[in-house]
């Protein structure tokens, strides 16, 4: 290993590259777990609503209890010994205006919720009528005015005081009106208090209001029938509507315990998918019979004869971590994913390319090995000594790459919450255990890369000692070939089997991953043959550089494919992966532009979302809740608003009357729901209605639709997304701004494609890393192995810059032979993706793919081979 250092210094690098990004995306996830928010951090004992069981991915709200179990419940904690007050958590919507602008800070309180940090008062008093107590950082002194936006528009408090925390403060009784309804109450106890015994006693409380509950449930309400699911056949293309709320399970309508109420909100689930059904209909009657009815504000109870439901769970020590807020929880969630991925993506890569240095190094030393094997050394030595050179760079490779991730990982920490992957105030801790894991992965990496190259060393014979040719024509190994070719049928059948309603965009990846992974494969069979024809312009020039280069692509078959390879799979996956993106991207914008029939779009400006003095006519987006707790995402809007924003078709006409309900078709037909059928259901404040089936509709972007009216009446603190303007534009309120559609088409989404983007170009930029370590690697140990070579050129009158053009020209050829195959893959693939997506959205969606972009990885590939093999050469033959 001493002689060959240089020969193992690409699979240091890479393995040394890989544990580093391993270790740090380790650490990152051990540390990625959900904890007890900070403001809620100094109290022992929560008492929350019952959290639904969710599917991965879901961030669907619980729903929150009635306004009378609310008061039941602080009655009773207030009374158990120990505790000094019973605190409902009460968040809603303030943003202070700094200089004209809207503060970072979006999120307002009850005054009674600082004690649960707690937070103390730096400087002031406690909030009165018309007061406000606000984080100290703003800068603000008792006595300032200051103007808050809130839900209904902007309002001007009096500083009474500040505090040590984030966020505005009013007094109990100015905020609870704006705010939803309450999910988690905190017991503040007093000094020297039995926290342990606290608990118990919650959990009696709780016992005995379940208890009650299901009492008053046992007197029937209505006569019901339970509606088995029966599948839903219009679910798939359901889905795709929405572009505006994508991820199916990601809403945080107002109201959650500890979290945003403000946040743009997405839809609760997607419409049809059947991982995420929900439950049965609380109740479902014959057309008519229900005719007439009227909203009532009480709470849901159980159907007669059903089990008890639990009214509230009782949280203590770590387990208060699931208040974390629904954004922060999303946010994780995104973060764990992204993680996730460059741990999966390094350590497959690196087995890989590990793999790929030690089969080119072997493939240059076959001679020693046959002398080895003509001196008496067994198959069985061979392998071994192959396996031990893996291991003594496994090991130290893997060490430092451990500790310099590390070293790094808080870095990392950083960086993901900059970016939005993480919540704010992740940090990133060392632990043994992911180190230790990550160190015991990578050796095992290691020796599991080599293992193919160490039985084609073990299958070397004797009279390989004799040989002097260097062209490499012996067969790849069978298992390569079943292997490749078994990609490249899965792809081809993934395209063949795409259908435009279906899952097109999963069958164009698996189409394109797969024809890339299986000519990766099969790149020393197919390279000659592409390498002849694109060589041949070499050939048409003046002096035997051209044909050198042309005819040393040919016969040095694995050193060719071995330079390709890398630069193929970066460059096709690339193309396909920024070019899906950046395509359907495009397509949603195309599609908003087109639907929205509206003069100009009022925007949020610096706000999570749009209050309802910022102009323009716009819709809710919130949540209502089964009386099992199941929740239905719901807009709130009037017909005239759903005619100018999209392509929503029904009884709009229905939502003029606040007791009436629209069922997106697909959920009525898979529930049997029929028109003139009631359902009673629970807002985000804690009551409930019963609300007349009046129709349904298509193109809905959630489950239900129902007036805004009443959807604001119960749901004081969701923000809209935007408001839609007909006719001469009116000045934007504060906190808003107003474009003109084609702008707003283009934005919708512009945090969101942020974020995608971001972790396109994270993985892209990862595997074009690994692929120029594998390129220089390759250049490096070739260069070791053409000594001869390129001695007898320059003793055949070569000049060392004829060597070295030669040389760099080789490589850019192999560069360039994988570049143009990645793109050939990967074009056809997103041609079918765009067609399949035009025709599912009915629109003309353009082909977008950004080649600046591409051009400059090739350049990075070009520049990379080119400049190592002539780097090497000439520490080999001189200048």
């Amino acid at each position: 290993m001493r002689d060959r250092w240089h020969a193992f210094a690409g699979g240091f690098v890479v393995l040394f590259l890989g544990m580093a990004l391993v270790s740090m995306s380790v650490l990152a996830l051990a540390s990625a777990g959900q904890r007890v928010p900070d403001r809620l951090a100094g109290t022992p004992v929560f008492v929350s609503a019952p959290r639904a069981e969710r599917g991965e991915g879901s961030f669907a709200p619980d729903r929150p209890w009635s306004p009378e179990t609310v008061t039941s419940l602080l009655d009773k904690l207030s009374a158990i010994p120990g505790v000094a007050q019973a605190v409902p958590d009460r968040t809603f919507y303030a943003q202070p205006m700094i200089d004209g602008r809207p503060a970072p800070s979006e999120r307002g309180y009850a005054w009674s919720t600082a004690k649960l940090a707690p937070y103390r008062l730096t400087a002031g008093t406690e909030p009165r009528e018309g007061e406000a107590v606000v984080d100290r950082s703003l800068g603000l002194t008792p006595g300032t005015r200051v103007s808050v936006l809130t839900v209904h528009g902007p309002v001007t408090y009096t500083v009474s005081g500040t505090v040590d925390g984030p966020g505005v403060f009013l007094n109990d009784a100015e905020a609870a009106p704006l705010s939803a309804g309450v999910r988690a109450i905190g017991l503040v106890v007093k000094p020297g208090a039995d926290v342990a015994a606290i608990a118990k006693a919650a959990d009696a409380v709780s016992a005995q209001a379940t208890q009650g509950n299901h009492m008053e449930g046992s007197a029937p309400v209505e006569t019901k029938a339970a509606i088995p699911s029966t599948g839903n056949a219009a679910g798939t293309a359901s889905a795709m509507v929405s572009r505006q709320e994508p991820d199916a399970a990601n809403m945080n309508p107002a109201g959650s315990a500890a979290g945003s109420t403000t946040g743009k909100t997405a839809v609760l689930r997607a419409p049809g998918d059947a991982s995420q059904k929900i439950a049965d209909v609380s109740s479902a009657n014959p057309a008519g019979s229900a005719a007439g009815s009227t909203t009532s504000h009480t709470a849901a109870p159980p159907a007669s004869g059903n089990p008890a439901q639990k009214v509230a769970d009782v949280l203590v020590g770590d387990a208060r971590s699931v208040l974390e807020s629904r954004d922060d929880e999303r946010t994780r969630w995104i973060g764990m994913q992204i993680l996730t991925g460059m741990a999966v993506l390094s350590a497959l890569v690196s087995v890989l390319v590990v793999g790929s240095t030690f089969a080119v190094g072997v493939a240059q030393r076959r001679r020693e090995f046959g002398l080895l094997r003509a001196v008496g050394a067994t198959p069985r030595q061979v392998r071994a000594m192959v396996y031990g050179e893996a291991l003594v760079v496994g090991v130290t490779a893997t060490a430092a790459g451990v500790a310099a991730g590390a070293l790094l990982a808080p870095v990392l920490g950083a960086v993901l919450v900059g970016v939005g992957f993480e919540p704010a105030g992740f940090t990133v801790g060392l632990s043994p255990l992911p180190l230790a894991g990550s160190f015991a992965g990578g050796v095992v990496l290691t020796l599991v890369a080599v293992w193919s190259a160490s039985g084609r060393a073990a299958r070397v014979g004797p009279l390989e000692a004799l040989r002097e040719a260097e062209v490499d024509d012996r067969p790849m190994p069978r298992l390569r070939w079943i292997t490749g070719l078994a990609f490249c049928a899965l792809g081809l059948a993934s395209a063949a089997s795409s259908d435009p309603e279906g899952s097109f965009v999963m069958s164009g990846l698996v189409a394109a991953v797969g024809v890339i992974a299986g000519l990766a494969l099969l790149s020393p069979v197919v390279v000659p043959p592409v390498a002849r024809y694109a060589s041949w312009p070499f050939t048409r020039g003046r002096g035997a550089v051209g044909m050198l280069v042309r005819e040393n692509a040919r016969t040095a078959v694995r050193r060719t494919a071995a330079t390709a390879t890398p630069v193929l799979v970066t460059i096709g996956c690339a193309v396909l992966i920024t070019g899906m993106v950046q395509t359907t991207a495009a397509g949603f914008a195309a599609v908003r532009a087109t639907t929205i029939r509206a003069d100009a779009v009022v925007v949020p400006d610096g706000t999570p979302g749009l209050t309802d003095a910022s102009g323009g006519e716009s819709s809710l987006f919130s949540a209502l809740f089964e009386a099992n707790g199941d929740p239905l995402s719901t807009i709130g809007a009037t017909p005239e608003l759903l005619k100018t924003a999209g392509e929503t078709v029904g009884p709009l006409d229905e939502l003029r009357h606040d007791d009436r309900i629209l069922l997106a078709d697909w959920l009525a037909e898979e529930r049997g729901l029929r028109t003139g059928a009631v359902l009673t259901v629970s807002f985000e404040d804690g009551t409930s209605a019963r609300l007349t089936v009046a129709g349904t509709v298509q193109n809905a972007d959630a489950d239900t639709l129902v007036s805004r009216e009443l959807l604001r009446r119960h749901d004081p603190a969701v923000l809209a997304d935007e408001a839609y303007v007909v006719g001469a534009a009116p000045a934007a309120g504060p906190g808003a701004r107003v474009v003109d559609v084609e702008t707003y088409a283009a934005e919708a989404d512009a945090e969101e494609d942020r974020l995608v983007w971001i972790a396109t170009l994270l993985l892209v930029v990862v595997s074009t890393a690994y692929a120029g370590v594998a390129i220089v690697n390759t250049m490096v140990v070739s260069a070791a192995g053409r000594v001869r070579d390129l001695e007898v050129l320059r003793l055949s009158g070569a000049t060392p810059r004829q060597v070295r053009g030669t040389v760099a020209a080789e490589s850019a050829l192999a560069v360039l032979l994988g570049a143009g195959l990645g793109v050939v893959v990967a074009l056809p693939a997103l041609f079918g993706i765009r067609g399949a997506f035009a025709e599912a959205m009915n629109a003309d969606v353009p082909l977008v793919i950004p080649w600046p972009l591409i051009g400059g990885l090739i350049a990075v590939c070009l520049v990379l081979a080119a400049g190592s093999s002539v780097l090497a050469v000439t520490t080999k033959v001189g200048r």
